[in-house]
């Protein structure tokens, strides 16, 4: 089975610590001053004094029992506080596979809003991150690929596949580009089921080592929400596809008998509620669901024990990122919090919207890739009318079959307020970008009223995001912000702080920030455990976290990471 926060992460349970209820020691060593042993997170301690005013300890030079006491020196020890650095966080297998410093993974944010610049920084300081290739060309995709190739060759970086049911031949060519380019890590991101492209995919990965032992040269992290979608991602590959594969000589017979042992992800992610496409499930109950699920299919298909569960959505503060660990998650991706620092590929404006959002100022919206399935995702309500225009839009599609049917009333107004040009006008701009992106749906279109309607419609959803994005201020109102609660809850902890304003948010020191915080979390709820008050201070504020790290003393501060 993969490894909880219980198992391999659990700094209670690392050789050499003991438990808090078998302490080694009949008295303690020196006592440190309370703020500077606890923010040592890299050193165990032991706790005296009383529960109401707790000391902290150091090991060095403690009395085991039955060794001589110096004259007054005695003191009540309550337990051990156990080392906690945020590298003891997540599973250890994810980091030590994955060649990371932390199990914490930045999202893929559509339309390259996780930019090269974003996925770099979160690279270069020991974190695994994706470019946001949804809704970028092959072409653009593949500059950003050569680009963070040239910054990281081999490094811990790697790329969003979407699926695409209104643009198949989008998500085909980007998975043969990936696949061709040798890019390591991808994220499946947005899948209701299975793709072929997909699948080849993780087979055309597969091959034998000199050794004689079977690999693959692909890591997938797929995201999901239900648990019929996780159930795909951990089974072998349809057998029906993998025999007409064999048969076009596009994988090879070995490919073909692997495929029955290896399941389509080495991750997978419990996407609760996320920014962007979410079906807003809580936490709590998706990452033991998937766990549970995961545990049953391995019993049957051995290689899916060694699929890590990781966390995502509503990851906003140390708390909520601690609480996803002890749930069982091996990894936590964050996605919502990253669009509002500097490196990100949207516009200023955008990100001081981001930075001055609540929990609650987000909104349900349809969703422009899946509009005629009525698939809704999470947007930024504050600052934009787009929510309820994006509504408006698609009431009326699932009220009409064609454009011809819309009163002049209707027709009308959102010709003014939302479009703001003729429909005819949008039919021709749309037409044109879909000729030269995905011309069946332009042959679909001209027979079809109905799908002609959904495109003109989706003009606007589409371009609303691109609007956000550069930044046009006289489409303000229009924006599309893909936005998550966990962008109110950061907002909430970094209040006062040096994160509190968009312009001095860097993303990797965000990141420090969140995994810093949620191992000093860890650690209270360690006093708390053994029943001792808090002393007051600034234990829970990110300054504390930022400016009580140092790399060097933590504990695998020397794992090599690019």
């Amino acid at each position: 089975m993969a490894a909880g926060f219980g198992e391999h992460s659990d700094p209670h349970s690392l050789p050499g610590n003991p438990s808090a209820a078998n302490v080694p020691f009949s008295e303690a060593g020196l006592e440190f001053p309370f703020e500077k042993a606890f923010a040592d997170l890299g050193k165990g301690w032991l706790v005296c004094g009383s529960p109401s005013q707790p000391r902290l300890h150091s090991m060095e030079n403690s009395r085991t029992p039955g060794a001589p006491s110096a004259a007054g020196s005695a003191t009540s020890i309550l337990g051990y506080l156990p080392p906690t650095p945020p590298e003891f966080l997540g599973d250890r297998y994810f980091t030590q596979q994955h060649q990371l410093r932390h199990a914490y993974v930045g999202g893929s944010m559509a339309n390259g809003i996780a930019s090269v610049d974003l996925v770099s920084a979160l690279a270069s300081s020991g974190n695994l991150a994706f470019y946001g290739a949804a809704g970028q060309t092959p072409n653009r995709v593949e500059e950003a690929i050569d680009e963070l190739n040239r910054r990281h060759p081999g490094g811990t970086w790697g790329s969003n596949l979407i699926h695409s049911p209104s643009e198949p031949t989008i998500e085909s060519d980007v998975a043969e580009l990936l696949r061709k380019r040798g890019v390591r890590h991808v994220e499946a991101s947005a899948y209701i089921d299975l793709t072929e492209p997909l699948v080849k995919m993780r087979l055309k990965s597969l091959r034998r080592l000199a050794s004689g032992e079977v690999t693959s040269d692909l890591s997938i992290m797929a995201k999901a929400s239900r648990l019929e979608v996780a159930s795909k991602f951990l089974s072998p590959a349809p057998d029906e596809w993998v025999q007409r594969w064999l048969q076009r000589g596009e994988i090879t017979e070995e490919q073909a008998n692997w495929a029955r042992e290896w399941p389509i992800c080495d991750d997978l992610t419990a996407e609760a509620d996320s920014g962007g496409h979410t079906d807003n499930r809580p936490l709590s109950t998706l990452v033991p669901a998937f766990c549970d699920l995961r545990d049953r299919l391995g019993k049957t298909l051995p290689r899916v024990n060694s699929v890590r569960i990781g966390a995502a959505g509503g990851l906003g503060s140390p708390a909520a990122i601690a609480a996803a660990f002890a749930l069982g998650a091996g990894y936590v991706v964050v996605g919502s919090v990253h669009q509002s620092c500097v490196e990100s590929g949207t516009s200023a404006v955008v990100r001081e919207h981001l930075a001055k959002a609540g929990p609650a100022d987000v909104i349900m919206a349809p969703a422009s890739d899946m509009f005629e399935m009525g698939v809704h995702l999470q947007v930024l309500r504050r600052g934009t009318m787009f929510g309820p225009r994006a509504k408006k839009l698609l009431e009326l599609y699932r009220n009409h079959s064609s454009l011809d049917e819309l009163s002049s009333v209707d027709r009308q107004r959102i010709e003014k307020e939302i479009f703001r040009m003729p429909l005819e006008e949008v039919w021709q701009l749309t037409r044109q970008f879909f000729l030269e992106r995905e011309p069946s749906q332009v042959h679909r279109a001209e027979e079809d009223a109905h799908h002609k309607m959904a495109l003109v419609f989706r003009w606007y959803l589409g371009k609303s995001s691109d609007w956000a994005n550069r930044g046009i201020a006289d489409r303000a109102l229009d924006y599309q912000v893909w936005c998550g609660p966990a962008m109110g809850a950061f907002n909430e902890w970094v209040q006062g702080s040096s994160l509190e304003h968009a312009s001095s948010r860097k993303v990797a020191t965000v990141a420090e920030a969140l995994m810093q915080g949620a191992a000093l979390h860890w650690r209270l709820l360690d006093l708390q455990r053994m029943g001792c008050s808090i002393p007051a201070g600034p234990w829970a504020t990110p300054d504390f976290a930022l400016n009580n790290f140092t790399l060097d003393k933590q504990p695998n501060s020397a794992v090599r990471y690019r």
